[in-house]
C-alpha cells in the first residue's frame, strides 16, 4: 500500500489530500484565494498527524507541476521538495490539465469517448491547455494558446463529443459553439483527483530530481510593471 502525500497549489485552489489504495484519509481544501503560503503548511501538517495517529508510513509526495499559477507552483514545489527531502522518500510531479480531467472523469456521466479539454487562464484571451482522449493520451498537445473561434477546430473535427472546463473556458464558451461542444462549470485540479496519476507514476517508479525539478510554466513569466514607472 504506497502511502502519498498529494499537493496541488496550481490555481486558487489550495488542497491537500493522503491517499493510499485509491483512498482518501485525509484532505484539505480552500478555494477562490491565493493565500496558498499560509495555508499549505497548515494542511500538510493536518495531514502528516494523521498518518502519524495511524501509524502510515509516508512513501511519496506528489504535487501538480503546472501549468499555472507562478507564484501557486513555486510554492506547491517548494513544500513538496522540502518534505520529499527531509523525509528520504520519491517527489512525483503530475501535470495540472491531467489532474482537471481526471476531476472530470471522476465526477462527470461519461460514455468512454469523450475528448477532455482543461483550461487554465492565463492573460487576457490565452489560457493554458491541451487536449486528451480516455487514456489521458494527448490528442492536442499542452501549449499557450490565444483563443479564437478556431483554435480548437483540428479537435472539434472528430466529431466526438468534447468537454471543455477549467477557469479558462468562461473565455471560450461565448467563441466556440460547434454544437458537439460542452461546457462544464465549477472544474478545477485538486489533490483527491491525483490519486490514480501519483499511484501509476509511483508503481511506474517514474519520480523528479529534487534538486533540480522546476514547474512547468509552458511560457515565462512575465512582471507587470507598476503605473508609477510607467507614468514616471
Amino acid at each position: 500500500m504506497a502511502v502519498i502525500l498529494n499537493i496541488d497549489t496550481s490555481t486558487d485552489h489550495c488542497s491537500v489530500a493522503l491517499t493510499a489504495e485509491g483512498m482518501v484519509l485525509a484532505h484539505q481544501e480552500e478555494g477562490g484565494g491565493r493565500n496558498h503560503a499560509a495555508l499549505l503548511s497548515d494542511y500538510i501538517k493536518y495531514c502528516l498527524d494523521f498518518a502519524r495517529e495511524k501509524e502510515l508510513q509516508l512513501e511519496a509526495v506528489a504535487v501538480s507541476t503546472g501549468p499555472g499559477s507562478y507564484t501557486g507552483l513555486r510554492i506547491g514545489l517548494s513544500e513538496a521538495k522540502g518534505l520529499a527531502y527531509s523525509l528520504d522518500i520519491p517527489l512525483i510531479g503530475i501535470d495540472t490539465l491531467r489532474i482537471m480531467a481526471c476531476n472530470v472523469m471522476f465526477t462527470q456521466e461519461l460514455e468512454g469517448d469523450e475528448i477532455f479539454v482543461p483550461m487554465i487562464d492565463a492573460r487576457r484571451m490565452e489560457v493554458y491547455t491541451a487536449a486528451f482522449d480516455f487514456a489521458l493520451e494527448p490528442v492536442m498537445e499542452q501549449q499557450a494558446l490565444i483563443l479564437t473561434p478556431d483554435s480548437y477546430a483540428d479537435v472539434i473535427a472528430d466529431n466526438r463529443r468534447i468537454l471543455m472546463f477549467g477557469n479558462g473556458s468562461d473565455k471560450a464558451r461565448e467563441i466556440i459553439t460547434a454544437p458537439n461542444v460542452t461546457f462544464i462549470p465549477d472544474i478545477h485540479p485538486l489533490a483527491i483527483d491525483m490519486i490514480a496519476l501519483a499511484e501509476r507514476a509511483y508503481s511506474r517508479r517514474e519520480f523528479m530530481d529534487i534538486a533540480y525539478s522546476v514547474p512547468n510554466y509552458i511560457k515565462d513569466f512575465q512582471a507587470s510593471t507598476p503605473k508609477k514607472n510607467i507614468l514616471g
